[in-house]
């Protein structure tokens, strides 16, 4: 997962892996919008949503904009305040998506690049460097061959001359010549500049992060090794973790996780996500779970929260108030952003960030019931200001919709 930039979404290959690490409903995901998945944010899910550190500067997120279709926008990509791309879905039962460009002055609906191979999903956006962005197709045909990326160079669309052999999941890109995917059947991709090099990794992974040159992390879960026998051929998946030292990548000792007996059916543990903050600070998060409705007295869901101190794995402290429980999706100087429209400072006070209603213009009734979810924040290059995309999910009788939207951050008022 990309440092300070913010938290990046995931590609439809991640998605099914994480599905895999945590089977159970319940860890992460969500059911108040429709067609979100497990990395987005809401703010109506925290009671009240209160500051709950006096004297912090209340933050709020304001409409930058609000487009003119039912649905979702899906990401974003800020590559300076004149020159931000958004992907987004429309409610209207097709696979189509909407590409959407502001070039500073207004906002405008732009086709696909034809540079871009047919996708049956939202394309991606990936960052690839300050002045370079890519649009990767999202497909469900498995063996496809190497599928056609489109780059912006800031002017035009053109082909991404080396797009990576296969499929891939979560992408990183510390820079043009070092990025860093997740590849199908327990591997991982690099790009260095010239090619694209295939290695394989100790376990499954459902994440990765750069933290800097031949420093790589990777999470998941592994079906083999201590703690995951249960008897009878059943297996307990723990977490796991790997990491890249240039040479190669090397399974690291990963704190097991485990219910107290009598065990819950089915039970799975793993990792889902690792954060690397600024200054090589490493964390981990994941969950472990089981199939619930099965027995009664079902014991409770448990997340796994993790920092690396340097040497091991060792268990993060709690955060106060409703950041308890929620994971980075993007650090600024002040402290890290949460999901679920929460921001932790680093002096450790929890600050709930706000968010306006809808105008009235849109259809959302003064009645409506209304929550933002935020697929992906991202700060503007060269700046202290921050974006987000996703959606204002508005549930109101006979006419429910989805309204997507970009917010901006506003510190104080």
């Amino acid at each position: 997962m990309h440092r300070a930039a913010g938290i990046r979404r995931r590609g439809i290959l991640a998605a099914a892996v994480l599905a895999t690490v945590l089977t159970a409903a319940g860890c992460g995901t969500h059911s108040e919008s429709t067609g979100s998945r497990a990395t987005d944010s809401a703010d109506r899910a925290d009671h009240g949503g209160k500051d709950t550190s006096p004297g912090t500067d209340s933050l709020t997120w304001e409409f930058e904009h609000i487009a003119d279709f039912s649905g979702e926008l899906t990401d974003i990509a800020v590559l300076a305040e004149d020159d931000i791309w958004a992907v987004g879905t429309e409610n209207n039962g097709e696979s189509n998506a909407h590409l959407l460009h502001y070039d500073g002055k207004q906002w405008r609906r732009e086709p696909l690049p034809e540079a871009l191979d047919s996708t049956d999903y939202p394309p991606e956006l990936e960052e690839v460097g300050d002045k370079s962005l890519w649009l990767r197709p999202q497909t469900h045909q498995e063996g496809a061959g190497v599928a056609a990326w489109a780059m912006w160079d800031g002017t035009r669309w053109s082909t991404v001359p080396n797009p990576p052999p296969s499929s891939v999941g979560d992408l990183e890109a510390a820079s043009p010549d070092d990025i860093w995917a997740l590849g199908g059947e327990q591997t991982a991709v690099h790009w260095d500049g010239t090619r694209w090099t295939t290695t394989r990794l100790p376990y499954g992974a459902s994440d990765l992060a750069v933290v800097g040159p031949d420093d790589v992390w990777a999470v998941g879960s592994r079906s083999t090794g201590p703690g995951t026998e249960l008897g009878y051929g059943e297996r307990y998946s723990q977490p796991a973790s790997m990491h890249w030292d240039g040479t190669s990548w090397k399974p690291v000792a990963t704190p097991q996780a485990r219910f107290e007996k009598p065990i819950p059916p089915e039970p799975s543990a793993g990792l889902t996500q690792v954060f690397a903050l600024d200054g090589g600070d490493v964390r981990a998060y994941g969950g472990n779970t089981f199939n619930h409705g099965e027995v009664e007295n079902e014991p409770a869901d448990e997340y796994i929260r993790l920092r690396w101190d340097g040497s091991k794995w060792v268990e993060q402290e709690q955060a106060s108030g409703g950041c308890a429980l929620r994971t980075p999706v993007g650090q600024d100087d002040k402290g890290l952003f949460l999901d679920g429209n929460w921001f932790l400072t680093d002096g450790g006070r929890c600050v709930k960030i706000k968010r306006h209603r809808l105008p009235l213009s849109t259809g959302a009734r003064k009645g409506s019931n209304q929550s933002l979810w935020l697929d992906e924040i991202h700060r503007v290059p060269g700046t202290d200001e921050w974006l987000g995309a996703g959606h204002v999910q508005v549930n109101q009788s006979g006419d429910p919709f989805g309204a997507p939207v970009v917010v901006r951050l506003k510190r104080g008022g």
